[in-house]
């Protein structure tokens, strides 16, 4: 064990280095790319993420996880298998997108409010992305056209939801390990509708915690300022990143296997910037998918955002992985959720393309072809090539889980130790 802790610093140790290198023999395209990043986080991420943050810290505060947990109970557990305080955490993180369900989640954990393994299943369908970004970044900025939000939309949150149903199987039927009692639940409940009971459950929680709001307001100010600087941190260094490997070719064999990948499944070839782009970072990918060209079917690129969205690039991965390291929750039911989000939104894009598009949609899907019809002919992958293509995908997501599961060894060593 110490010699695979020996060998995987050095291999990172020289990561770096490598990367530091190129950073000094590329300086224009990182301070570029730096900017690019920022310009990002400051434009989109800050405005977006930071109010719903210090929002939920207060509502935390004030009881809210209490009173939705008692409420919603009876609709969670059977559903998902998470207790009800997870509906609160699916509502916020659908508002205000990555990486709020995860931060919420820990702070259950911390509260004692769910398992580790009901954390897994709650951050693997709680991490989506917001409507307003979907709305105005993706739609409006990227696509220059509103009508394709709601398929977006649409097919985002049902494979959040799918991926939520299938996640109750993730763990073992009943945890070993059951929260500590909280004060909602170590009292005699009050009789009355469920709705009272909540009621008194929120009060309950907000005596228990006896902050002033003055406090609780800095406070949350505070913890949201720390993990959205994080936030801005991670995604300016992937972009750094993957602008050091365009810089250097070496994504060019990557972009060529999704090229032919792509070609072998009668896909649009133009999309692999997109697909290869999202991989590290979201707002790329779907700024990509958006200017892959108009030859490109307007189906197809919706499909290729939606995989972007679902995925939520390697920045994000990092952000999840930040925020989960002070917990006991693993990050491969997380990947593994990704992965599977991925792979059910762009399927239902094409099956919710027509529904909500209208049946004029689907043969005028190339915005410069004189033959429409002809056009839908030439890309019209078959159920196998999807399926093995899925095979795929999910060949990669087990080699970055061992990647990842190699740093996080590396990073806490002592907890795999023990």
């Amino acid at each position: 064990m110490a010699a695979s802790y020996k060998l995987t610093h050095v291999l990172i140790t020289l990561a770096l280095l490598v990367l530091c290198f190129l950073m000094v023999l590329f300086p224009a395209e990182t301070w570029h790319a730096s900017v690019r990043g920022l310009s990002i986080w400051w434009d989109v991420l800050f405005p977006s993420l930071f109010p719903f943050l210090v929002l939920s810290e207060l509502l935390l505060g004030f009881g809210i996880v209490h009173f939705l947990g008692t409420l919603l109970n009876p609709l969670m557990r059977p559903l998902f298998r998470v207790p009800g305080s997870g509906g609160f955490v699916f509502a916020v993180s659908c508002a205000s997108g990555y990486p709020t369900g995860a931060k919420l989640t820990a702070q259950l954990w911390d509260q004692k409010l769910v398992t580790r393994e009901e954390g897994e299943r709650l951050v693997a369908f709680t991490t989506s992305s917001d409507p307003i970004f979907m709305i105005g970044a993706v739609s409006v900025g990227f696509f220059h056209n509103v009508a394709v939000a709601p398929v977006l939309v649409a097919s985002h949150y049902a494979a959040a939801f799918i991926v939520g149903l299938l996640m109750r199987f993730h763990g073992r039927a009943a945890s070993s390990s059951s929260p500590s009692p909280t004060p909602s639940t170590s009292t005699v409940k009050p009789k009355g509708s469920r709705l009272i009971q909540a009621i008194h459950a929120m009060h309950e929680a907000r005596m228990a915690d006896g902050r002033a709001f003055g406090e609780l307001l800095r406070q949350a100010v505070s913890s949201s300022l720390r993990l959205i600087i994080i936030v801005g941190g991670l995604v300016v260094f992937f972009s750094v990143m993957m602008e050091l490997l365009v810089q250097t070719g070496s994504l060019g064999v990557l972009y060529q296997m999704t090229e032919q990948l792509l070609t072998f499944m009668n896909l649009p070839p133009a999309l692999s910037q997109s697909l290869v782009g999202g991989l590290f970072e979201v707002t790329l990918g779907a700024k990509e998918a958006g200017g892959a060209g108009t030859a490109v079917p307007l189906v197809y690129k919706a499909a290729a955002a939606a995989f972007v969205l679902s995925w939520g690039g390697l920045s994000v991965h990092a952000q999840i992985m930040s925020i989960l390291s002070n917990t006991p929750m693993r990050y491969g039911p997380f990947l593994f959720a990704r992965a599977i989000h991925a792979l059910i939104a762009p399927v239902l894009v094409l099956l919710l393309w027509v529904p909500l598009m209208g049946q004029a949609a689907w043969p005028a899907i190339s915005e410069t072809s004189s033959s429409p019809v002809a056009t839908a002919a030439i890309y019209s992958p078959d159920a196998g090539q999807i399926i093995w293509f899925g095979f795929v995908i999910l060949g990669g997501v087990l080699l970055l889980l061992l990647f990842f599961s190699l740093l996080r060894i590396l990073l806490f060593p002592r907890r795999f130790q023990k």
